[in-house]
């Protein structure tokens, strides 16, 4: 067997790809352009390594911590969705398997949040989406035009609708605040007080409120707001005002969590004023990222106004999303799961969740004599499966300094501030997902407690160091707060910022 010299290579630069390897080839040895188009084509196997180097430096998905977002599925799903990545999801008429699978998706998880019935095809009113944000992006959408149906009827001005929401809500929503011009009217935490005061939510209500937004699951400390007083309370706020404000939970975490850890909590269309709930599938729901789920209460709460009808895709279709073309693989995996798992597999799976993260929460109380942490999170099935926690007492390092030697050891965990108004609190979190095991907890716990001991044993001067000029970043959050958009700061910065959560 020959091979070619360098001088034949270049002799003949058409047979310049011949090589043992990838890193043989005539590509490996130049620079690829980053900001335009090469003029030549690679071939399919150098294309598909060059991208794979790229990523190489990414976390993995298993150790980033920080993500609510599914990290693992099965196989056969995984099959599933490789056979239908042309499949797109919105030709309903050359698709309709596709369909139905998604109707079935809807009125599946609109039944698990007790959805009333009420047309004759026993038929739950919702959509897929892209993910929580589009969802309530949309509530928001057919809230406002329904408060303004209403204001303009009555001969009242509609100039000025508002939202009424805790300020620890994930930016999605005010982004949805911003982008269709409606006043944010935020109830802020304290360093003491996390999730909204119901009597002080409520008080923020006026005849220009179109909604009423309750967490189910905050990002920061995984609580559930108390919703059912929120509906009590706004019932009687209704009668005051003659208003005919509702609730939008906001279940984008606890969606797939309380149903199956809470079964008697009262949070959904049990309650009278809850009109709307949205819910991510690609998070406890437990598919990989790209679908989330939106729920009406009935087709009252979605205005004409909103929803379209096209017919060039072969037969009259009804579109009411803020996406128009868009995979079908998040409705099939969601399909898949709902189906394989049922409620005992999702009900397994979600106590596993919250016994893991009962147990971390444990195993870090207990470090340094149980006097090093504290926790910022309730256990038992009380709020998501994570576990937030900060440090106690006078330190040489922080917990972004924590954050920074974890990501050393491969694990991604968030430090980050409390929600606005109350920044001076920082902490970390940990997100306890179906694929993060006891005894991959276990690990991390090992590596936590060999973190905590290298810097109680570092000199104050080197963790200054370390802090102005780290190896990696500390902070890994993805969010935004009111428009400061931290995500855009150098990767190496490790300082708190005023942001909304990680998600």
């Amino acid at each position: 067997m020959s091979y070619l010299s360098p001088v034949h290579a270049t002799e003949h630069p058409d047979n310049s790809h011949i090589a043992t390897s990838v890193y043989g080839s005539s590509a490996a040895g130049k620079s690829l352009p980053k900001w335009e188009m090469n003029e030549e084509g690679l071939e399919p196997r150098q294309a598909q390594r060059f991208v794979q180097d790229e990523m190489l430096t990414d976390a993995k998905p298993a150790l980033n911590l920080a993500s609510f977002v599914t990290t693992y599925m099965d196989k056969e799903v995984e099959e599933l969705m490789l056979q239908n990545l042309n499949i797109n999801a919105v030709d309903a008429e050359e698709y309709p398997a596709q369909a139905i699978m998604e109707s079935r998706c809807v009125n599946m998880i609109g039944r698990l949040f007790n959805a009333p019935i009420h047309d004759a095809d026993n038929e739950v009113i919702g959509v897929s989406t892209v993910g929580s944000s589009e969802a309530i992006m949309l509530a928001v959408l057919s809230a406002k035009r329904r408060w303004r149906n209403m204001r303009e009827a009555a001969g009242k001005d509609f100039s000025k609708p508002n939202i009424v929401m805790n300020a620890a809500v994930q930016v999605c929503w005010d982004k949805a605040a911003r982008y269709f011009e409606v006043e944010p009217k935020f109830w802020y935490c304290s360093k003491d007080t996390f999730l909204a005061v119901p009597q002080e939510l409520v008080d923020l209500v006026d005849e220009n409120t179109i909604l009423v937004a309750c967490l189910l699951g905050s990002t920061y400390t995984g609580g559930y707001e108390d919703v059912k007083s929120v509906n009590d309370l706004l019932e009687k706020k209704n009668k005051e005002l003659g208003t005919d404000v509702t609730i939008h939970v906001d279940g984008a975490s606890g969606g797939f969590v309380v149903p199956f850890v809470q079964p008697d909590r009262v949070w959904d269309f049990r309650l009278p004023l809850v009109s709307s709930i949205n819910t991510s599938g690609h998070k406890y729901g437990l598919c990989y990222p790209g679908i989330g789920w939106a729920i009406w209460r009935s087709k009252k709460y979605l205005p004409e106004e909103i929803l379209f009808t096209v017919n060039y895709l072969g037969s009259p279709q009804i579109s009411f999303t803020l996406n128009f073309s868009k995979s079908a693989l998040g409705v099939i995996s969601q399909y898949y799961q709902l189906i394989q798992l049922g409620k005992a597999g999702y009900r397994d799976i979600m106590m596993n969740c919250t016994n893991t993260s009962d147990y971390l929460a444990e195993q870090i109380i207990k470090m340094g004599g149980g006097k090093l942490f504290e926790l910022m999170c309730e256990t038992g099935g009380n709020s998501l499966p994570l576990v937030a926690w900060r440090l106690v007492g006078e330190h040489a390092y922080d917990e972004f300094a924590i954050a920074r030697e974890l990501r050393s050891q491969g694990w991604v965990v968030p430090a980050y501030t409390l929600a606005p108004r109350a920044e001076s609190v920082k902490m970390l979190r940990v997100v306890c997902r179906e694929d993060f095991s006891r005894s991959r907890c276990e690990t991390f716990v090992r590596d936590l407690q060999a973190v905590v001991e290298y810097l109680d044993k570092t000199p104050k001067a080197v963790l200054d160091h370390l802090a102005k000029h780290p190896k990696v970043g500390g902070n890994h959050d993805e969010a935004t707060h009111h428009g400061k958009h931290k995500h855009m700061q150098p990767k190496h910065s490790h300082k708190p910022g005023k942001t909304h959560a990680v998600c």
